[in-house]
């Protein structure tokens, strides 16, 4: 069935992004490529405008290429340009997309696998044992860092250019709904890890949005207790250090008993001398400094405090 350039410029017109006149035209690997780049990153989509008139005719066997000119395509910078991009963002998606998967096996294959797809686009091909072989070694070269996608991509494009040849002819064409089920396929391997980040991300910002109402009415309920305890405190109304009360789980109401808490503290029995207090205490400050004990740094600083409390208690009345 003869091609319409009508018909094609219509479905540039309306869904050229996502390659809609290159299925048309029998061109499913450029319909592939701007399915998964959005008409090559736009830039594309625009530039097919003036090309619909030559693949349209190619289509209906007009514009048919005669002779090559040779067994080998000349080469193309464009191409070679849209390899190293596609390549580079086909492998910066994969880390993305695929965290779960070591970055050795993901990052080349998926950057081999975006410049193989360039190099099909049109009438060309390329091999694809070299370019993925290309791409693993120079992957293990950079032990799979991300910055690797570059060099990893430049390499496997020029591996691509190097064995690039014409696709053969006379191969017979594919029924539409086969080929779009293939196309469909292949978008479907794409987009799926992303899809899948992207929930897992969004579950967790719900999660957090979630949480926030919670937090806000304790915060609430909460603040005005908090508010009238610092206030009483202020005003003298209730005493005691609330780092004796956190450090010893309950405040002494006596002084009899403020001072046997501060002998449990100092390791001493009740009635201890005061050299006894003065040796004690620089024994169990030096074990408890928090400079010594940075892997605990809270029970070192909460006994600290403690220490310094008791000893004040025991010789602050006797100095």
């Amino acid at each position: 069935m003869a091609k319409r350039l009508l018909v094609a410029y219509g479905l540039w017109a309306l869904g050229g992004p996502l390659g809609l006149h290159h299925i048309y035209l029998g061109r499913d690997s450029h319909a592939l490529l701007w399915m998964l780049t959005l008409g090559g990153f736009g830039a594309g989509w625009l530039w097919d405008f003036w090309h619909l008139p030559g693949w349209v005719a190619a289509a209906n066997g007009a514009g048919a290429r005669r002779d090559h000119g040779g067994p080998v395509p000349a080469l193309s910078p464009l191409r070679l340009a849209g390899q190293v991009v596609v390549g580079m963002y086909f492998g910066l998606l994969a880390v993305l997309g695929l965290p779960w998967v070591p970055a050795l096996l993901a990052q080349p294959l998926a950057v081999g696998l975006g410049v193989l797809l360039v190099s099909s686009v049109g009438d060309q091909t390329a091999e694809a044992p070299g370019i993925l072989s290309a791409a693993f070694l120079t992957s293990l070269v950079f032990q799979g860092r991300v910055l690797a996608v570059l060099p990893t991509s430049l390499t496997a494009s020029i591996i691509a250019q190097r064995h690039r040849r014409y696709k053969p002819r006379g191969m017979p064409r594919a029924r539409l709904a086969a080929r779009l089920y293939h196309l469909g396929l292949a978008c479907l391997a794409f987009t799926a890890p992303l899809a899948c980040r992207g929930l897992c991300g969004a579950a967790g910002v719900l999660s957090t949005l979630l949480a926030l109402p919670r937090a806000a009415a304790e915060l609430l309920l909460l603040l005005p207790l908090r508010a009238s305890w610092l206030l009483a405190e202020v005003l003298g109304l209730a005493g005691g250090s609330p780092l004796r009360d956190r450090g010893a789980g309950s405040h002494p109401s006596s002084r009899s008993e403020q001072q046997r808490w501060a002998y449990e503290v100092l390791h001493l029995p009740a009635g201890s001398s005061t050299e006894d207090v003065h040796r004690s205490y620089r024994e169990l400050v030096k074990l408890w400094h928090p400079d010594h004990n940075r892997h605990r740094a809270e029970e070192a600083e909460r006994r600290f405090i403690e220490l310094q409390e008791a000893y004040e208690e025991l010789l602050g009345p006797r100095r």
